[in-house]
């Protein structure tokens, strides 16, 4: 719990609402549990309805440049038509499944930066109060995990990450924003590329993998976004050479021409991942298709065992000494008092 306040649209003598997130990360997909504990007031109350928001901050550009608001992305009813007592205690198990989509706030237990939180609304004869604001910690799917590893180990180090609204087009995004984990080249493709941004739009199958890469320009030529995407199954994680296989994309995503017109095909077939090319425009638009695969099993030592090798450097110093304390109080600081600014609500 983060925030526990005296719902103030019904006055001293309300009831109190206090929601608890079960420990641990939650994962895209999966199931987010926990218990609401409500406490009576002075006086009998009509329980109209618990309502559990997820909300996130959101970054948006726009003709003036960039600006932050609170975006509501699910809502979920765990509770009402009841009635509480005086002074009465009740608490109310909950369990919900996030959105496939949900952006991951940390890796190897490292905050990324991310703030996203679980909003309790509680309605009680007509008024309605969000009366308690929990931070809302996500881990990665397997595939994200391998994704950013093989990353960490390929000799990319994590920059910043962020959320934007908006879409990426040609995708099944469903969710009005989507993440950016910007990472820093690796020392053989720092020549080439100032930096890469992965997206990852995960769904019941699998997800897309969107690679974006700013590259640099050359004497004769101005620099330029290249982008391109690559689906890939839940089920893939044990069949594949990561390393290989992200080291091919990003192969892929630097050959990348300013014309966005070749996008020949790099590797092998593999029954578990293809990929798509993309140009980028003012949004992210579809502009082409290729495949690109790639065989081979996973070896070496497993992901539990390279994080100090490889992928944790991804982690490490993610928010510039950011720990996770002061991320706390920043999901209470900029999501508390901020209903009125929710213009960019879903």
């Amino acid at each position: 719990m983060v925030f526990k306040r005296l719902l103030g649209s019904l006055g001293v003598g309300g009831p109190t609402v206090d929601t608890v997130l079960n420990p641990g990360a939650a994962l895209p997909g999966g199931a987010l549990t926990g218990q609401v504990h409500l406490k009576g007031g002075d006086a009998d109350f009509d329980i109209e309805h618990i309502t559990l928001e997820l909300v996130a901050r959101v970054e948006a550009e726009h003709g003036d440049g960039e600006s932050e608001g609170v975006v509501t992305f699910d809502r979920f009813t765990v509770a009402g038509g009841f009635r509480l007592a005086a002074g009465q205690l009740h608490s109310i198990p909950f369990t919900v499944m996030l959105p496939w989509e949900t952006p991951i706030t940390e890796l190897y237990g490292q905050s990324l930066g991310i703030v996203l939180g679980v909003r309790t609304e509680l309605a009680v004869a007509g008024a309605k109060d969000k009366g308690d604001l929990d931070q809302l910690t996500v881990g990665p799917l397997p595939v994200q995990e391998a994704v950013l590893e093989a990353l960490g180990q390929l000799g990319f180090g994590f920059k910043s990450a962020d959320l934007e609204y908006g879409h990426i087009g040609g995708t099944g995004q469903q969710l009005p924003f989507y993440q950016e984990i910007e990472l820093n080249p690796s020392p053989q493709y720092a020549h080439q590329i100032s930096e890469i941004e992965v997206t990852f739009l995960a769904n019941p199958a699998g997800m897309d993998i969107v690679l974006e890469a700013d590259k640099r320009g050359g004497l004769f030529s101005q620099g330029h976004d290249a982008l391109t995407r690559f689906t890939v199954s839940h089920d893939a994680v044990a069949h594949q050479n990561w390393n290989a296989l992200v080291d091919g994309w990003i192969r892929q995503l630097v050959e990348h021409r300013a014309s966005y017109g070749s996008h020949a095909p790099y590797g092998h077939q593999d029954p578990y991942a293809h990929g798509h090319g993309y140009g980028h425009g003012p949004d992210k638009h579809h502009d082409g298709h290729h495949d690109s695969h790639h065989d081979g099993h996973r070896s070496g030592p497993g992901m539990g065992t390279v994080i100090a090798a490889g992928a944790a450097g991804l982690a490490v110093g993610v928010v510039g000494g950011m720990v996770a304390a002061e991320v706390v109080d920043e999901v209470g600081d900029f999501f508390e008092g901020d209903d009125e600014d929710e213009g960019e609500d879903s």
